[in-house]
C-alpha cells in the first residue's frame, strides 16, 4: 500500500510521538443521549445535556489522548473552543439513526454532513460506522458496501485518513434482539473475521480499522488464564485479516475486560485503541450530578487511561511499523509523490 502525505500528517497528528493511538471517543449518540432524556424525563434528551457531557469528556480527558473522537451535532460545537490544538481530532460522519428493512441494518452519512466538511474545518480523519453481517441479505451488504465505498473514494479525494469501524448485529433469526449500541452477547468470531476480510480490499480506502473483539468482552480470558491461547487465535486471525494499522473499541465493555481484550489485540500487532464507555461509562451514571461526574472523570478514568496507556506503550506496535505503512515517512522526493501532486517543488 502507498499513503498519500495528506493521510500520513493525518495519522501522525492522531497518534502520539512514538506512532501508538491512545484515542478517546465522545461521538456516541444514543448511548449518551437516551440515558438522559430517561433521567430527565423528557422526549428527547435535552441539547444543553449532551453536549455539555461531550465538553466536560473533552476537558477532563483529552490530556491522555493522543486524538478524541467527536461528533458534529454536539461535540464539537461545544468543545472545539476547548480542545487542544496539540490533539488529533477526528469527527464521526455516520448518522446514529440506521434502517432496518427484511434481511438486514442499512447505514448512511448524517446529513448535510461529508468527508469535505469533515477536512474544511479542521479534521485530522473521518471516522464512519458500518453495521455488517455477512449473511446479511445481499440488498443490505451491497447497500453498505457503496456507502462504505464512497466513504473512501471521498478520503482519498480530499487525502485525509479514514477510519472505519465494524460492528456486527442480530439479524430477525437470531435469538439475541437489541437495537442499541452494545457489543453482541452471542455473535459468532467467524462472522467479525468475514467482516474485515470484506472491507479490508483495497477499493474501500480504510486506512485504519477500528474493531471489535471477535469474542464476547465477557469470554475474553486475561492472557495467562485459562483458554487464553484460544482466544489470542482469534485475535491473531483479526489482525492477519486487517492487513493495515488497526486500534480495539471497546463496544461497552466493562474496565476489567477491556483490558484483557487490549493485552490480546496489542500480542496480535495492534497499535493502540479508540474507546470511549470503557473510560467513562462508569462517571456518566452520576447523571445528572455534574460535580460527581467530573470527580469520577478525574479519578478513576484518568487512571485507568493512564493504565491503559502504559499497557500501549509496552505493547501496541506502532502504526508506522505495520508492512502496509510503507514507515510513515512523507518523500517529496520521490517521483510517485511528484506525480500526485503535481507541481510541487517546481521553481517558478
Amino acid at each position: 500500500m502507498t499513503i498519500s502525505a495528506g493521510k500520513i500528517w493525518g495519522l501522525r497528528r492522531m497518534a502520539d510521538a512514538n506512532g501508538r493511538f491512545k484515542m478517546t471517543a465522545v461521538d456516541q449518540r444514543p448511548p449518551i443521549k437516551n440515558p438522559i432524556k430517561e433521567k430527565r424525563g423528557t422526549e428527547e434528551a435535552p441539547w444543553e445535556d449532551v453536549a455539555g457531557f461531550k465538553a466536560m469528556l473533552v476537558e477532563e480527558l483529552q490530556g491522555e489522548s493522543s486524538a478524541m473522537l467527536l461528533d458534529p451535532h454536539y461535540a464539537y460545537p461545544k468543545a472545539i473552543s476547548v480542545y487542544s490544538p496539540a490533539k488529533g481530532l477526528i469527527l464521526t460522519l455516520e448518522d446514529s439513526v440506521f434502517k432496518e428493512i427484511d434481511g438486514g441494518r442499512l447505514s448512511n452519512e448524517i446529513d448535510d454532513w461529508s468527508v469535505e466538511k469533515i477536512k474544511r474545518i479542521g479534521g485530522d480523519a473521518v471516522k464512519v460506522l458500518a453495521w455488517d453481517r455477512p449473511d446479511s441479505s445481499p440488498a443490505a451488504r451491497d447497500h453498505q458496501k457503496d456507502f462504505v465505498a464512497r466513504i473512501g473514494d471521498a478520503c482519498a479525494k480530499y487525502d485525509i485518513p479514514y477510519v472505519f469501524e465494524l460492528l456486527v448485529y442480530p439479524l430477525a433469526s437470531d435469538t439475541e434482539q437489541t437495537t442499541d449500541y452494545v457489543e453482541m452477547k452471542t455473535k459468532k468470531p467467524e462472522l467479525v473475521l468475514e467482516s474485515v476480510r470484506t472491507f479490508a480490499d483495497p477499493k474501500f480506502g480504510v486506512d485504519v480499522f477500528k474493531l471489535e473483539s471477535p469474542l464476547a468482552a465477557s469470554d475474553v480470558p486475561g492472557v495467562d488464564g485459562e483458554n487464553a491461547d484460544d482466544a489470542q487465535k482469534w485475535f491473531d486471525a483479526l489482525g492477519q485479516e486487517a492487513g493495515r494499522p488497526w486500534v480495539m473499541l471497546s463496544a461497552g465493555a466493562g474496565m476489567a475486560e477491556f483490558r484483557n481484550i487490549l493485552t490480546h489485540a496489542f500480542r496480535a500487532g495492534a497499535s493502540g485503541y479508540l474507546a470511549g464507555r470503557a473510560i467513562w461509562l462508569k462517571a456518566f451514571q452520576h447523571f445528572p450530578d455534574w460535580d460527581a461526574i467530573r470527580a469520577d472523570l478525574q479519578g478513576e478514568a484518568l487512571d485507568y487511561m493512564k493504565s491503559l496507556n502504559e499497557l500501549t506503550d509496552a505493547q501496541a506496535t506502532p502504526w508506522f511499523e505495520h508492512p502496509s505503512a510503507a514507515g510513515g515517512k512523507i518523500s517529496p522526493a520521490d517521483a510517485s509523490f511528484r506525480r500526485a501532486y503535481p507541481g510541487f517543488g517546481e521553481q517558478r
